[in-house]
């Protein structure tokens, strides 16, 4: 029987699987049993209701070796509900974008019942993982088989699974055949084009699709920066005076380029239906813990963890530790500038070739140990953040982001700063720049792409030799991939692919006025980061689960206050420049306040061309304002109808009472508005208590509700009459 991706026979069904589970080794039987029963069971019994069975079955487990992997798939329904549960926005035939639902799935542009592709691939990934993940303990008090491990009602079960170690991973397959079509169209021919951005989306999700639109977007922002700046580096070098005009481009440039960044991202993220989605009740993380209690948001059994425990954790020791590190850098950028200090010396003495080569020497071992501190404080950093105890992933992410920002921009731009506002040796500055950019960029290619692709393809090697070794009798096209693909590294999300463009950022708004040709390096070093980052996802790391966004998130606040340091910065260079100091030659104090008046005028400026560009193009808002007025509009009607209904409701009650004597016939809603105004003038207020309780007394008598054709009552009011107690007697 041939095994492949696209289509599997199973003893349960047939289905495409698309989620790889691996358990550990010494996983009990009753465990696997119980917990493959909760992954096929029905929602109305507590299950996932998805498709499960293992990768090998018990004649492939004797031939091949046991990984304990399971894949897990969903029908054709359990997706579409799924992504009405998440909130899924899709397009509809009237090309506006709404929330899907399974009811009106025939609205929406694309839908048809043979049409297996109208949830994206990453989209069916997502809501089998938000399905696995709502698996919630109901009435167990542990899981079977492992009495350490407890649960209590409401616990997520598969993040209980991973904190125990019972659950080794949970990743997304690849689709061999998808994903070498976005190959072809994406990096595989190095040609000058633009990324399939919509693609990407489509097998990765949003959250990736972003970074790479962002990419892509910076790289061609920052072609102008570097045709300016190469006459500047061809005909001016030493001319630093003239440098004021490109320092003065250079503020207005880094405004500008994020403003409409956040115009593109508004467009982008609204086609694809998460600028309008509605944001998901955020759970706690895997690693959160604390004494049990109830949480008063959700009313659910979950850890509870005091604040002011986290606040002596964040101030006492965190912070504490991050100021530590950076004095430890900063006590390795003077052992820099001393040895800077020694190959000027050594050069001045000898003056040979050599020496003018030895000058480079130190700055690349700074920036190599730069390097190295940035990834070693990284992992402190995520260590720390771990221990603080956050509940939720996104205040994790926002301090453990704190943190890595605050570090590596005093790691890589302590020394410029110093050597520009101290020194003031623009020769050094402008070498200094130029060797850690270079390095840095070079550096991050080889670990980051090259040498996990190079060990990725050794592996590959080595699975496939074992593959073909094996003397069983079946194709072993998908147990050679699932094994492959769990081995592969996993992605860690964009935060370090952020972080790059981050410092490359400043690298080039900071003080690129000195030197004009690092927008010129990084243009270049983006043109392959792309093509690198698109093999690393590809073929290198595990394919990342899909999450829905609608910006770059906290990045962007990183990104504009860089560029407002970069005024500061470049007003600074601008008041040290010779020709701006031969206009004050005896008042210095007037240059200094002149300079500072300049930028806060450029700062105002900043934000008021800030606030003057908008967000949102103006057809997007008046999208976002159609589907706002419309959900009004629908609020009302719902509220209109509900009225309508207790109208109706307490009418045919109140003329059951008076009128025994025959049927009730058929009312208006206005001749239901007119007896309700008899009913509440006719009556005192005691009178009108004690009506509410004739009212349910008739309403939900039997005899009532069996002879509503005998009292000739319509569908529709025999509904009104039947609604449960407690809503009729609030409304009354």
């Amino acid at each position: 029987m041939k095994v492949t991706l696209s289509a599997l026979d199973t003893c349960e069904s047939s289905f495409t699987p698309l989620v790889v589970l691996e358990l550990a080794q010494d996983v009990k039987e009753e465990t696997k049993e119980w917990l493959k029963n909760r992954i096929i069971s029905k929602k109305e019994d507590g299950g996932a209701q998805l498709l499960f069975r293992p990768l090998l079955n018990k004649y492939e487990k004797e031939t091949l070796e046991n990984q304990n992997l399971y894949l897990v798939g969903a029908s054709k329904i359990t997706l579409l509900l799924g992504a009405e549960a998440m909130g899924l926005v899709k397009e509809c035939n009237d090309n506006t974008m709404r929330a899907f639902t399974y009811g009106t799935r025939y609205n929406f542009k694309d839908f048809d019942d043979d049409n297996d592709d109208f949830l994206t691939m990453a989209e069916c990934q997502f809501i089998i993982k938000h399905e696995l993940e709502n698996l919630r303990a109901r009435d167990e008090k542990m899981i079977p088989g492992y009495p350490q491990a407890k649960l209590y009602p409401g616990k997520s079960l598969l993040r209980r699974l991973l904190t125990s170690g019972i659950v080794i991973q949970v990743f997304p397959l690849h689709d061999n055949e998808a994903l070498k079509k976005l190959e072809d169209t994406w990096y595989t021919r190095f040609t000058l084009k633009y990324q399939p951005i919509d693609h990407i989306r489509g097998y990765f999700g949003e959250t990736i699709a972003l970074y790479f639109g962002f990419l892509e977007y910076f790289t061609v922002a920052l072609i102008p920066m570097a045709v300016i700046g190469l006459p500047y580096y061809l005909f001016v070098w030493e001319d630093y005076d003239k440098y004021v005009i490109f320092a003065s481009f250079n503020l207005i440039w880094s405004t500008v380029i994020l403003e409409v960044w956040k115009r593109g991202c508004a467009n982008m993220t609204y086609r694809w239906g998460t600028l309008v989605m509605k944001r998901q009740f955020e759970e706690p993380r895997p690693g959160f813990h604390g004494v049990l209690g109830i949480n008063p948001v959700t009313g659910r059994k979950e850890p509870l963890y005091p604040s002011y425990k986290r606040q002596l954790r964040i101030y006492l020791v965190s912070l504490p530790f991050v100021c530590l590190c950076l004095y430890f850098s900063l006590y390795v950028m003077m052992i820099y500038f001393d040895m800077e200090a020694w190959a000027l010396s050594l050069h001045e003495k000898s003056g040979s070739e050599w020496t003018s080569v030895l000058l480079y020497v130190p700055s690349i071992i700074y920036a190599i140990v730069i390097e190295i501190m940035n990834r070693l404080y990284r992992y402190a950093a995520e260590f720390l953040t771990s221990w603080e105890n956050h509940r939720l992933e996104s205040a994790y992410q926002n301090h453990l982001i704190l943190k890595v920002l605050v570090f590596n921009f005093l790691n890589c731009f302590a020394s410029l700063f110093y050597i520009a506002f101290v020194l003031r040796d623009m020769k050094l500055l402008r070498q200094s720049l130029a060797t850690l950019l270079i390095t840095s960029q070079i550096l991050n290619q080889i670990m980051e792409s090259l040498l996990p692709y190079w060990l990725q393809r050794k592996h590959h090697v080595q699975v496939k030799r074992k593959v073909q070794a094996l003397k069983a009798d079946i194709d072993a096209t998908l147990y050679e991939q699932v094994v492959l693909e769990k081995e592969m590294g996993t992605y860690l999300g964009t935060f370090d692919d952020y972080l790059e463009l981050f410092l490359q950022f400043g690298y080039v708004s900071l003080f690129s006025c000195v030197y004009p040709l690092a927008a010129a390096f990084a243009v270049l070093n983006n043109f392959t980061e792309v093509n690198s980052d698109a093999l690393k996802m590809c073929r290198v790391l595990k394919r990342p689960f899909s999450e829905p966004s609608a910006n770059i998130g906290v990045w962007q606040l990183a990104f504009e206050t860089m560029s407002v340091i970069s005024v500061v910065t470049n007003c600074a260079l601008i008041g040290m420049s010779p020709q701006v100091n031969a206009l004050f030659p005896e008042s210095k104090l007037d240059l200094v306040l002149i300079v500072v008046a300049v930028e806060h005028a450029l700062l105002a400026f900043k934000f008021i061309l800030a606030f003057a560009i908008p967000d949102k193009p103006r057809h997007i808002q008046m999208k976002l304002a159609r589907l706002e007025f419309e959900s009004l509009e629908a609020l009302k009607q719902q509220r209109k109808y509900k009225f309508s209904t207790v109208l109706s409701t307490v009418t045919v009650a109140s003329l059951q009472r008076k009128h025994e004597r025959g049927p009730v016939e058929a009312l208006s809603p206005a001749g239901s508005a007119r007896h309700f105004e008899f009913i509440s003038t006719d009556l005192t207020r005691e009178q009108r208590t004690k009506e509410k309780y004739n009212v349910f007394s008739k309403l939900s008598s039997p005899s009532l509700i069996s002879s509503r054709a005998s009292r000739g009552l319509n569908r529709t009011q025999s509904a009104f009459i039947e609604f449960p107690f407690a809503f009729r007697l609030s409304q009354l």
